[in-house]
């Protein structure tokens, strides 16, 4: 197809006049049509495979985080291997155990043999296409032209001719994923073809109207994918549900040095401890080069890995084992670890849908079988991971960031924050709506700059009911809040629950790090909807209680052999008549894991209890004897 029909089939969608007849909030859903006459390629399969990659949305033009633009998300990552793993920025020890010296990861050159297929089709569709990687970018219609040549290719490449029924389309959109086995293309296609099952509807973030009819009977032709000549991926060792493609890429348990071993600790779990947490985390590195560093003794570790194109697993650590990445250890001693391909090649990028659905089948998984409650005091953000003693807080990370949206990952999870009481009710939810709530950040590129307009699941605290007011402080930072991407003093995140302070107007006040913190909440658009919850508070006759960041024995408990550990307060307390929704009672326990024989780990347990609390954006802990539990 030359250059000049390309345009003619693209540019007059979205750059038409309004007084054209087509509405302008169907040009969109003209654009898949079109595209799909022009391709021979069935509609249905373009809008699924297009909802799969970004439900239909346009992000400005912005890139995702493997570099893939538009709603076809082109890959175009050239940058991509710049990148660095997060584990290796910043102050925080991953290990976040203070009875054995800091682990600092060190920053290194990732892998520099070039970018795999999955991360350059942007290129390969100007070529099929003749359009000019500018436009398929930049131009929504253009990208969805750009998608389909690269299906209708998929198909030739297959020796399959074109074809009407979306049944046949099968295998093609199993190589359009970019995967190289065929369990991870499978996988991909399966998804894209539950997508056209269900059928799917939405507004996307530049208000197109888009609409895929529902197609409930569809059972596709898997035959073809066997000669498309993919590699064959083993899920044996793997710990995944069958519904996602998973493969088993250990992290070495290796002895080296003086003594020194990496990169998890052997445990027994939850034999010896339950597993009360999942922590969601961002690599800010790419695919290839975040498997060569977790496959390295001397880095740090976490259970799984999330590939942004399609949603592929790699494995790494058993759950039963401890792996070494929230930065405290307690939580590291009761959690699992996920982390998300995650490249900002630009500020404010985003995550493919293909990863978010992949992700949360595996939790959904592993939410079942260790009984982990689907809330965001147990499905945690890295962000969300208290810093264990008062010198680590401002050390500690805080991504997947305001960008990751916690409102569709728990609709994905089948538990959508919804209102669970009346107006007036003593606890909110935060949920404002991702797409409209757009809070000023800066820093992403360089400091107080501000960041690219975005939608996010942030939403800002001040010090009165007024947007001049100042910020909300967090002592333990020590320094004056910011709007900076990366300081969270003064924010609260989509999911996260607290106790209603006050209320004036359009504005809600809750109890947050030890202060009442007000935000904006208009009925029109609300930031938060009234819940139920369990709450404590200082029981009768204490002015105030400490705050702890993790929860470990009274002293009293150390077998003879294990070294008592410091139950140090945080630089903050729960002053009497302030109330934190509690996401239950966890007991004093201590996982005492610090030579590479197996022989001398012990699981301490005290007789003191604790209860997770909601404490500021970060959860904390408190003792049970120091609190009283009321419900909301």
């Amino acid at each position: 197809m030359c250059a000049l029909a390309a345009a003619a089939l693209t540019l007059p969608l979205l750059g038409a006049a309004p007084s054209e007849a087509r509405p302008s909030t169907a040009r969109l859903q003209q654009a898949f049509s079109a595209a799909a006459a022009e391709y021979d390629v069935p509609r249905s399969v373009l809008l699924g495979v297009s909802y799969l990659q970004s439900r239909w949305d346009a992000h400005g033009g912005a890139p995702s985080v493997t570099g893939g633009y538009g709603p076809m998300h082109l890959t175009d990552a050239e940058a991509a291997l710049a990148a660095s793993e997060h584990h290796a920025e910043g102050t925080e020890d991953p290990r976040g155990d203070d009875a054995r010296p800091a682990l600092r990861p060190e920053e290194r050159a990732p892998r520099t043999t070039g970018l795999p297929d999955r991360l350059t089709t942007l290129p390969k569709a100007a070529r099929l296409t003749g359009l000019s990687p500018e436009l398929l970018r930049e131009d929504p219609a253009a990208n969805v032209a750009g998608g389909a040549a690269l299906l209708a290719e998929a198909q030739r490449r297959l020796g399959e001719p074109p074809s009407d029924d979306p049944a046949d389309w099968y295998a093609a959109v199993a190589l359009f994923s970019g995967a190289d086995d065929s369990a991870s293309a499978a996988a991909y296609a399966d998804e894209v073809y539950a997508v056209i099952r269900s059928g799917e509807a939405r507004v996307t973030d530049a208000g197109q109207e888009v609409a895929l009819a529902a197609r409930p009977d569809l059972a596709p032709d898997t035959s073809a994918l066997d000669r498309a000549g993919l590699r064959t991926a083993s899920a044996a060792g793997t710990e995944c549900p069958r519904t996602v493609s998973c493969e088993w890429i250990p992290a070495p348990y290796e002895e080296f040095g003086d003594g020194d071993y990496g990169n998890h600790d052997r445990g027994n779990r939850p034999a010896s401890q339950p597993i009360r947490y999942i922590v969601v985390h961002d690599t800010e590195g790419a695919w290839e080069g975040v498997l060569d560093m977790v496959q390295d003794p001397t880095y740090v570790s976490w259970q799984y890995s999330l590939r942004s194109t399609d949603g592929h697993i790699a494995q790494h650590v058993k759950a039963k084992d401890v792996a070494w990445h929230a930065g405290n250890w307690y939580v590291n001693a009761g959690s699992i670890g996920l982390e998300h391909e995650g490249f900002l090649a630009e500020p404010d990028a985003w995550y493919t849908e293909a990863m978010y659905r992949s992700s949360a089948r595996l939790v959904k998984y592993l939410s079942k079988k260790y009984d982990i409650p689907l809330d965001r005091q147990h499905i945690l953000g890295h962000d969300t991971v208290p810093g264990p003693t008062s010198g680590t807080i401002p050390g500690m990370h805080t991504d997947p960031g305001p960008y990751w949206d916690w409102a569709h990952y728990f609709e994905l999870l089948g538990r959508p924050f919804e209102a669970t009481a009346g107006k007036n009710s003593g606890v909110v939810t935060i949920r404002p709506d991702y797409s409209a709530n757009r809070p000023v950040f800066t820093g992403c590129e360089s400091a107080g700059e501000p960041c690219a307009t975005h939608g996010s699941s942030a939403v800002r605290l001040y010090s009165d009911h007024d947007e001049n007011a100042p910020l909300i402080k967090d002592v333990g930072l020590g320094r004056a809040p910011t709007t900076g991407v990366n300081d969270l003093s003064s924010r609260v995140s989509t999911g996260q629950q607290y106790a209603v302070a006050d209320r004036w107007g359009d504005w809600t006040a809750i109890w947050y790090l030890g202060q009442k913190a007000w935000f904006r909440n208009p009925a029109g658009q609300p930031a938060a909807v009234p819940s139920k919850g369990l709450v404590v508070t200082p029981r009768e006759g204490l002015e105030s209680v400490p705050v702890y960041g993790r929860a470990y024995p009274e002293k009293e408990a150390y077998p003879e052999g294990v070294p008592a550990q410091a139950v140090s307060p945080l630089p903050y307390t729960l002053p009497k008549g302030q109330k934190y929704v509690t996401g239950g009672k966890v007991p004093g326990e201590y996982y005492y894991a610090v030579t590479f024989d197996e022989a001398s780990h012990r699981v301490v347990t005290g007789k003191d209890l604790y209860y997770e609390i909601q404490f500021g954006h970060r959860v904390g802990f408190v003792r049970a004897a120091d609190v009283t539990v009321t419900s909301s």
